[in-house]
């Protein structure tokens, strides 16, 4: 029954695919044929540690996608950052033409999973999962990108195109905000159309509009001395006066639509250290002493700068209202600006949907800009039409389960190399 179904879902399939031209058809012969090597080439990127502070592992990931775009007649490059930035750098493969739109490719070679954690291999879970750091956020995005134009360079289609593919090496943690994005920003300005490839919602789902992102941190000076006196003498302490101000936070902006605040980080005691390029704290203290010192760090996410500038401002003046003998201070660091929905990007989500209807496999329609977080997209938002979404889709991203769906992977590279075509045409 189990090969009946298939069967019938192949010749499906078949018929449906009659709307695609006859190059088309071929180019989807050459991604399914190309498939073997796109699955071992993947395994082994996700199988090399490239966490944001891991500027060696990002630049060997780096330097392996280099390789590809090069047997592809791609020119590349290594952006480096000032070392203050304390990031790797960024990958940029260029092809240069006058055919079709401009197009500018996004992708990210760093991922969350720092070289502190325990590596986990890729782990083929069944015929349709695998798991891996980074499998579908964000490696398996970069590779759908690769094994797209490798499925069109054997056509001959990319031929006088115009592509730049830019990978950038700190998306996870931007190091500097806007400055590390200057050379991203001006090449994109110079093309028509950005394409993102953070991770599929499904084969019917892409993203119009996604969430910013920017960091605080709250920190909370208190009178310290023995524990007796603690709500008295002593005051309330510095680890009260941080939970009093994440309540209230939660109470007071928890529900707004869009807006999200997560403490990821939060240490208290006698003292307290907290070192920016390891992400690593470190306190002091005993039961028996309030606390003088506490430390929460974590982000802001909202859609907009005017919902940015809003929660900000009450955030501010909860903090302002102090516990007795505390005093807490917030500070707030750009990271990623929104990707607001607008008509352009909607006329994007439509191309999507019309190749997907061509290839059999229904309609796309645009995800709820609340349900992602922010992306590399969002800076280059304000210069020309976006689209995101475009990777693989998986699900468990930024955590150990983090898996691959390896049954929609290929149709998700199918649509992309035949998306490609069609815009290069």
């Amino acid at each position: 029954m189990r090969y009946l179904f298939l069967l019938l879902s192949l010749l499906t399939y078949t018929a449906r695919s009659q709307s695609l031209s006859a190059t088309e058809k071929n180019v989807i012969a050459a991604v399914r044929k190309q498939l073997p090597e796109t699955e071992a080439f993947l395994e082994k990127v996700v199988n090399i540690n490239s966490g944001t502070l891991n500027k060696e592992g990002v630049r060997t990931v780096g330097k392996l996608m280099a390789d590809e775009f090069e047997k592809l007649g791609f020119k590349t490059e290594w952006i480096t950052l000032p070392d203050s930035v304390n990031r790797a750098g960024h990958l940029v493969a260029t092809r240069q033409g006058k055919r079709g739109k401009k197009l500018f490719l996004i992708g990210h070679l760093d991922t969350v999973f720092e070289k502190s954690l325990p590596m986990e291999p890729v782990t083929r879970l069944n015929d349709s999962t695998a798991s891996g750091q980074g499998v579908n956020d964000i490696k398996g995005g970069d590779v759908l990108i690769i094994a797209a134009l490798k499925a069109l360079q054997a056509q001959k289609l990319l031929d006088d195109t115009s592509i730049t593919v830019y990978f950038t090496g700190d998306e996870e943690s931007a190091g500097g905000g806007e400055r590390s994005r200057q050379d991203f920003i001006e090449r994109a300005k110079r093309c028509d159309v950005a394409l993102a490839f953070e991770t599929a919602q499904g084969l019917h789902s892409v993203t119009t509009g996604r969430r910013g992102s920017s960091s605080w941190t709250l920190t909370v000076k208190a009178r310290t001395g023995h524990s007796s006196g603690v709500f008295s003498a002593m005051g309330y302490g510095a680890i009260y006066e941080a939970a009093r101000i994440l309540t209230e936070f939660r109470r007071a902006l928890g529900q707004e639509k869009y807006l999200t605040f997560n403490p990821g980080l939060m240490v208290g005691g006698s003292e307290v250290r907290y070192d920016d390029n390891t992400a690593r704290a470190e306190t002091i203290g005993k039961t028996n002493i309030v606390a003088g010192s506490a430390l929460v760090k974590g982000d802001l996410r909202f859609l907009g700068e005017a919902q940015k500038a809003s929660a900000r401002t009450r955030m501010r003046e909860i903090v302002e209202k102090s516990l007795p003998l505390t005093k807490a201070t917030i500070s707030f660091a750009d990271g990623i600006p929104s990707m607001e929905p607008t008509a352009g990007n909607d006329a994007l989500r439509q191309q999507v949907d019309q190749v997907s209807r061509d290839m059999g496999l229904g309609p796309v329609t645009a995800g709820d800009p609340g349900s992602r977080g922010a992306g590399d997209v969002s800076f280059v938002a304000q210069y020309l039409p976006c689209l995101d979404g475009l990777g693989a889709s998986g699900k468990g991203a930024h955590s150990i389960e983090e898996t691959i769906n390896l049954k929609e992977y290929p149709l998700l590279i199918q649509r992309t190399a035949v998306l490609l075509y069609r815009m290069t045409r």
